[in-house]
């Protein structure tokens, strides 16, 4: 009886988030916020729909639509690539947001989460304060929230993705059923969960399977199937406590030293390494001083993060002042990431030249890991978008930098002219070679020549209204003039198909 009693008791709150993947990218500024887009993958050999904003479904797109069908209806539409990813991390950090309400969450991906409630409502204020308050958090982070709350979590998310909150009033798509039983309760006259309420549990299993009876008897609250919590995994802690406060910044630095070295055994255990440290000094009258920092890769080694914690100190523009000394130090390693052993050799190995990664988190730490930016590749063909700078920091997916060609020369150049620069090119034929060019007001005469390279303009990138237009294609030359120096060269526009007289321009230097 008691155990009855209790099931009915519990309660479940159900977050949907309809429109995740598209305001992740808003909210990131990725992606115009006043225009439609979508967010695409490959599927079956073709891209496809996977997401949309609210103003491109508003418009009538429907995810798993062809991104050529829905450009013939829409032709400015931009595209972005899917990741799903992404996404992931955002609802694992939103369920870390949700554990302050409940040690019970449960992320229902790709745009879901459920929480356990039971028992953790009156510390809020009640269901509805505590509801109204985690949803403000959760609009803060610049996404769209939709809730429900019900006896069992299969109920709490078809209210939040349906809406209302009678249950019995929902349609028939709540069961989440395959498309053929959906089909077929359909045919035989059913419209809401209600209709299904009323009919006998045993004749519906009967025609329509045990599952579909199952699923209605979870969302209608007669039996619960309970979440399984997020288990979040404990972060590596240490800390050191004095009888006698200290004060000497040595003596401070020395007790995080022999920290780091303790959370390094913890780390090398759970094959991890650190990414971001942060060590407190508690002062004897109550005060307490956080120093912070990151770096570039996962590590584990003391050294060189008591290197860039000295830099932190250094830099502080308000000096650590111990007062009367400081009675304990703890370290926390607040993001870690897997660091596998590796094999070592029998010989010490020298440290390469080229390994940037200690200059750049001294850097970073000096100067603000928002002004340390690095290149990283774009999928793009079009030289100018084919690279961008991104922060140190910035851990976004990018495309892998193509490899050199070996005994080759280059076929891009080292120096990129922004914007390309209008040249005068004589004694040329309309679709051949550059014989002659003028740039900067001295002429070159070419020597030597390659190509032409043929590039396409990217019409989904175009912001004008496309209207049939995808661009100018590009016809690139390497170029060798009579001093031997070497250019790279386009014609614009087709000749007498996409323009009457194209225009050439300079493009790059070469080494």
């Amino acid at each position: 009886m008691t155990k009855s009693l209790f099931a009915h008791e519990r309660r479940y709150l159900a977050l949907f988030l309809p429109w995740l993947p598209a305001e992740r990218l808003m909210s990131r500024g990725e992606a115009p916020a006043d225009q439609s887009f979508a967010l695409i993958e490959k599927q079956r050999g073709a891209l496809r729909i996977v997401a949309l904003n609210p103003e491109a479904a508003r418009l009538g797109l429907e995810p798993g639509q062809a991104l050529a069908d829905a450009r013939g209806r829409l032709p400015d539409l931009a595209a972005f690539p899917h990741d799903p990813l992404a996404d992931a991390a955002l609802l694992t950090r939103l369920a870390r947001i949700c554990g302050d309400y409940t040690p019970s969450v449960q992320c229902d991906p790709p745009q879901g989460l459920l929480l356990d409630v039971t028992g953790c409502a009156h510390l809020h204020g009640g269901e509805a304060q505590m509801r109204d308050h985690l949803v403000a958090r959760v609009a803060a982070e610049g996404l769209t929230v939709h809730t429900g709350l019900a006896k069992t979590p299969q109920g709490a998310r078809a209210l939040a993705r349906f809406g209302g909150s009678d249950l019995s009033a929902l349609p028939l798509a709540a069961l989440d059923c395959e498309a053929e039983t959906l089909h077929a309760l359909t045919r035989a006259g059913f419209r809401r969960l209600g209709d299904l309420s009323r009919v006998s549990r045993k004749a519906l299993a009967a025609r329509f399977g045990m599952a579909t009876t199952t699923r209605l008897a979870r969302l209608l609250g007669e039996e619960d199937a309970h979440i399984v919590p997020e288990q979040a995994r404990e972060r590596v802690f240490a800390e050191a406590r004095f009888a006698e406060p200290i004060g000497r910044t040595d003596d401070v630095l020395d007790v995080i030293e022999h920290l780091l070295e303790r959370t390094a055994v913890t780390l090398r255990e759970r094959g991890e390494g650190g990414r971001a440290f942060r060590a407190r000094l508690h002062r004897s009258d109550g005060h307490v001083a956080r120093l912070a920092v990151e770096t570039g890769a996962p590590t584990r080694d003391p050294a060189l993060v008591l290197r860039l914690l000295r830099e932190r100190i250094d830099g502080l523009a308000d000096p650590l002042d111990p007062g009367f000394g400081y009675d304990a130090i703890d370290l926390l390693i607040v993001h870690a990431e897997a660091l596998p052993d590796r094999q070592v050799g029998l010989e010490a190995e020298r440290k390469r030249p080229d390994d940037l990664g200690p200059l750049l988190d001294r850097l970073a730490v000096r100067h603000g890991p928002e002004r340390v930016l690095r290149f990283v590749a774009c999928n793009s063909h079009t030289p100018e978008r084919a690279g961008t700078l991104r922060g140190l920091r910035d851990d976004r997916e990018t495309t892998p930098w193509p490899e050199g060609q070996e005994d080759e020369p280059p076929l891009r150049p080292l120096v990129l002219l922004d914007p390309p620069q209008r040249v005068r090119v004589t004694n040329a034929l309309p679709e051949g070679p550059p014989r002659q060019f003028s740039w900067r007001g001295k002429a070159h005469s070419v020597l030597r020549h390659e190509g032409p390279e043929r590039l396409a303009a990217e019409w989904w990138h175009r912001r004008d209204g496309y209207q049939g237009n995808p661009g100018l294609t590009r016809d690139y030359y390497r170029v060798e003039d009579e001093a031997g120096h070497r250019f790279w060269l386009f014609r614009h526009g087709l000749y007498g198909l996409e323009v009457e007289h194209p225009d050439w321009y300079i493009h790059g230097l070469f080494a």
